[in-house]
């Protein structure tokens, strides 16, 4: 008997000890879920955390026990749970507190925005949550809260306000689709987007989530490189609003107001958000003005429907650099001759003692959509936007000349000795008063400004602007279907209509009487002396047709149709997801000026191009730790307008061709309570790129040559990881490598202005040339540590190299070519401090954060628009014999091994901003 006591009693506790049940739930805030919860089995070192839907799964060893639950901006939150053997208990969902009454996270209720889940969808993905953004951005641009992320180049560009760049996996931002709420907003005419059009939209951001390659939009839209989804905050989110004020380096300020209502008895709510930014721009002569504005309005009439109205925009104004600085340019009116002035800009100049830009960008583009969700049954679901944008701005630049000499040439009669634009000579001259250039000589008793770059002396100078202005009008439907809990099918429809309106008009005479416009054939000459600020204006809906056109006035209409599916499977641990769209792009070109009115080229028909594209993938959890993914696609894109109409003319391309995108990419990822991992490698190809160049030759003027057969590969491996090894301690790091480079030779066609050819192809040597102006390799490694309860620093370093100059493939007619310039890596680091105090129950928080970036004031080069080497001779004058004047290297024209004659952009030194924000 006691034998048999003792068996049974040992039975009993190895049974108890390795007995095994599983436990579930979902984690929310009452509104929506939360991904990224830490769950840990109390007492053990069992965890995991949820995924973007808020769901987690726990083995437990033992029949009962207590789960935690943590998530930044939440109370913690303890659960008991009771397990059979090898049964699963399902806890449900598990409501966590907010301890800040901050705006909560939207939940993405829309089968139109296509967001990726963790461990189901088959795509390389980063998420980045409103808490993060609204920390870490500070003043710095929206794209550079995405530069630690693997694959991902960001650039201050020229260092205007809104004026960075951002590349993923080697393409260029015109290729990165770009979706506000599953709206594309990426310019139809050619792709790009201008940050400084959304420079707003950080402020109402709920998470931001980037899919590196063809990604999971089911749209036939630009995402060679991937696709940024930008989820607004709604009108739906809890009750509460935020007062914060920031300010920075060089005169940066902003102020912001917030709130929501929540949603109301009656099913209405409400969120409005205002605020406004300013500052003196950390480049010289950079000052910006923007304010932001955000409406939002739902109502939920039952269970079945709910509407969304959203009204959003960002009107700014800034001044910019929109000119590459030579390296030689930087130094000389640096520090010795061997510390540029990295802020240096030779766009501006004093004009009667005032700062003077003749480069500013004014813009604003109004944004309102209306979102309609209607769950018919419990199997099926439409979604459906409609939304419109009324564009409304441009930028300005000098025109003319004055004898021979224009204000970009850093090396001319019209510079001071700083290095700086002599505005006070341009005016002088213009106004017939003496200069060192001589006198001007006026025209018909008037002086007469023009376009003509005729050196002789009776034209002037004029600051002008070219508008771009435009009427955009599109929707968006889907169907949801659940034929069973494995099977799934969307099917939508999209529509998108677009009109461009793009002349030129007068800003500044600059002391000058009157212009004379000689660009068009119906009222030629014309003479103009009415002139426009450069600043937005502030009626969403007005119209530019008030304003006089000057040197070109042409309308480009382009027109989209698509429509696209997809049938998802997902069976146990299994998802796999088959996708296509198919699109026509139709393209008109009006032209007021270069035609008379009764020629057929005033008005051409549309083109119509049909374009699409084909993916499908799969992903496997092997276990609650490992998953791995696969997923594949071609893409048929539809070229640019510029690639239809070549030259500003309206006559269609010869050579028109679909660049042709073909993609694969495989990943592996591991997820546990204190350590997650994600690697994946990619080998993408780009066919039958289209490429211009302006031929420089005096025997053609206005001529241009086209490219043919420009191809490239990029292929490359991305690691990223993070951890929670302790309570109080966040580590992140990630690794890119990739080999972005041209693959074969192409060819080039030369054309007159009137797009008649006038050579045959010329063969181009770009085979295994590197793609320049994005990093091909980045690294990045930070940690967060909470020191006290709400008090928490954060450090980032930054490394980035394998970066070439920018290349214009026209010079690559010698199979001897040198390549591309590879520029010097670079590491900065970021860092903050952040402080909540929370006040009594009900009265808020109050928020402080300091965020320092490039903490060592790091001096690196960000770009380079040219490619001159080293070991290249240095320029010589005509009759002199080339190589007589010896190599960069050999004249000591050097910048950290690069020659100085390259035309770059530095990136920004130490920056700082603080900021204080009131929660309530």
């Amino acid at each position: 008997m006691k034998n048999w006591l003792l068996t049974g009693l040992f039975f009993m506790i190895v049974s108890t000890v390795f007995s095994q049940g599983k436990v579930t739930g979902t984690i929310t805030d009452g509104v929506g879920s939360l991904p990224g919860a830490n769950v840990v089995i109390k007492g053990s070192t069992t965890a995991t955390s949820t995924d973007f839907d808020g769901k987690f799964t726990l083995n437990s060893t033992t029949g009962s026990g207590e789960i935690v639950i943590s998530f930044l901006g939440f109370e913690n939150q303890t659960v008991k749970y009771t397990v059979s053997n090898g049964s699963t208990t399902n806890l449900g969902k598990i409501v966590l507190t907010s301890n800040s009454n901050e705006l909560s996270e939207i939940v993405v209720t829309s089968s139109v925005i296509d967001v990726a889940k963790d461990r189901k969808t088959p795509v390389a993905v980063s998420t980045i949550k409103a808490a993060e953004i609204r920390e870490k951005l500070g003043s710095q641009e929206f794209p550079e809260i995405l530069k630690s992320t693997p694959s991902v180049y960001a650039s201050k560009a020229g260092g205007g306000y809104g004026d960075s760049r951002i590349a993923i996996r080697g393409f260029d931002q015109k290729n990165v689709a770009v979706m506000i709420n599953g709206v594309p907003i990426n310019d139809m005419e050619n792709s790009s987007v201008y940050w400084s059009n959304w420079a707003g939209i950080s402020d109402v951001t709920s998470a931001m989530q980037v899919q590196r390659g063809l990604g999971a939009s089911k749209l036939a839209i630009s995402s060679v490189g991937g696709t940024i989804n930008i989820i607004t905050k709604t009108s739906d989110m809890k009750e509460g609003g935020s007062v914060s004020s920031t300010f920075g380096n060089n005169g940066y300020i902003k102020a912001q107001a917030s709130y929501n209502t929540g949603v109301m008895k009656n099913g209405l709510s409400a969120s409005v958000l205002f605020s406004r930014t300013a500052g003196d721009g950390y480049v010289d002569a950079t000052k910006f003005e923007g304010y932001n504005y955000y409406m939002a309005f739902g109502y939920k009439a039952n269970d079945k429907h709910s509407f969304q109205f959203t009204f959003t925009g960002a009107p700014q104004w800034h001044d910019q650099r929109s000119t590459s600085v030579a390296i030689s340019d930087a130094l000389k009116y640096g520090s010795n001759g061997t510390e540029p002035n990295i802020k240096y800009n030779s766009d501006w100049g004093m004009r009667n003692g005032e700062e003077y830009n003749l480069k500013t960008n004014y813009y604003h583009k109004p944004v309102m959509s209306l979102n309609w969700d209607y769950d018919i049954n419990s199997t099926t679901k439409l979604s459906t936007v409609g939304y419109a944008s009324w564009g409304r701005g441009g930028g300005t630049t000098s025109n003319g000349v004055i004898k021979g000499n224009n204000p970009y040439s850093t090396n001319n009669a019209l510079r001071t000795p700083d290095g700086t634009v002599n505005f006070d000579l341009i005016e002088n001259w213009n106004s017939g008063q003496p200069t060192t250039l001589g006198t001007r000589v006026p025209v018909n008793g008037k002086f007469e400004n023009n376009s003509s770059n005729a050196s002789n002396s009776t034209n002037g100078i004029s600051q002008i602007a070219s508008v771009n202005s435009h009427n955009w009008y599109g929707a968006v439907i889907n169907l949801d279907k659940k034929f069973s809990e494995s099977l799934t099918l969307d099917f939508g429809l999209e529509g998108r209509m677009y009109q461009g309106i793009h002349f030129q008009n007068l800003i500044d005479l600059l002391g000058a009487d009157v212009y004379k416009n000689t660009a068009d054939v119906n009222n030629n000459p014309g003479y103009f002396s009415t002139t426009y600020a450069p600043r937005p204006n502030g009626n969403p809906f007005v119209s530019t047709d008030y304003q006089q056109r000057i040197n070109y006035w042409n309308d480009s209409k382009v027109n989209y149709y698509g429509a696209f599916t997809q049938l998802e499977y997902t069976t146990g641990d299994f998802t796999a997801f088959l996708q296509g769209a198919v699109s026509q792009q139709a393209y008109q070109r009006i032209d007021h000026f270069k035609y008379t009115y009764d020629s057929p080229l005033a008005k051409t028909g549309f083109k119509t191009i049909t374009g699409g594209d084909i993916k499908a993938g799969a992903n496997y959890n092997i276990n609650e730790h490992h998953n791995v993914f696969v997923n594949g696609g071609i893409y048929s894109k539809q070229p640019f307008f510029n690639a239809v109409y070549p030259n500003n003319a309206s006559i269609v391309n010869p050579n028109l061709t679909n660049e042709k995108i073909k993609a694969i990419e495989a990943g592996y990822g591991f997820r546990s309570g204190i350590f997650n991992a994600n690697l994946n490698a990619y080998y993408t190809t780009w066919d039958d790129r289209f490429t211009t160049a302006i031929d420089q030759a005096p025997t053609n003027p206005s001529g241009y040559y086209t490219f043919q057969g420009v191809n490239e590969i990029h292929k490359g491996i991305e690691l990223d990881v993070n951890a929670k090894l302790i309570d109080k301690l966040k580590l992140n790091g990630m690794i890119s490598v990739g080999d972005w480079k041209y693959s074969g030779n192409a060819t080039s066609s030369r054309f007159d202005v009137a797009n008649n050819p006038i050579s045959g192809d010329q063969p181009l040597y770009l085979d295994g040339v590197k793609v320049g102006n994005n990093a091909q390799t980045t690294m990045a490694i930070g940690a967060a540590y909470e020191i006290l309860d709400g008090l928490n620093v954060d450090a980032n370093l930054n490394y980035s190299e394998k970066l070439y100059g920018n290349i214009d493939v026209a010079k690559f007619g010698a199979a001897d070519n040198k390549g591309a310039v590879e520029l010097p890596g670079f590491a900065t680091t970021d860092a903050g401090v952040s402080y909540r105090w929370n006040f009594a129950p009900k009265l808020g928080s109050l928020n402080f954060r300091l965020n320092v970036n490039n903490v060592f004031d790091k001096t690196f080069i960000n770009e380079s628009f040219t490619n001159i080497f080293a070991d290249d001779n240095l320029p010589v004058a005509n009759g002199q014999t080339p190589g007589s004047k010896g190599t960069y290297a050999s004249n000591g024209q050097l910048y950290n091994g690069i020659a100085t004659a390259n035309k770059v952009y530095f990136g920004f030194g130490r920056t700082w901003n603080f900021s204080l924000r009131y929660d309530f």
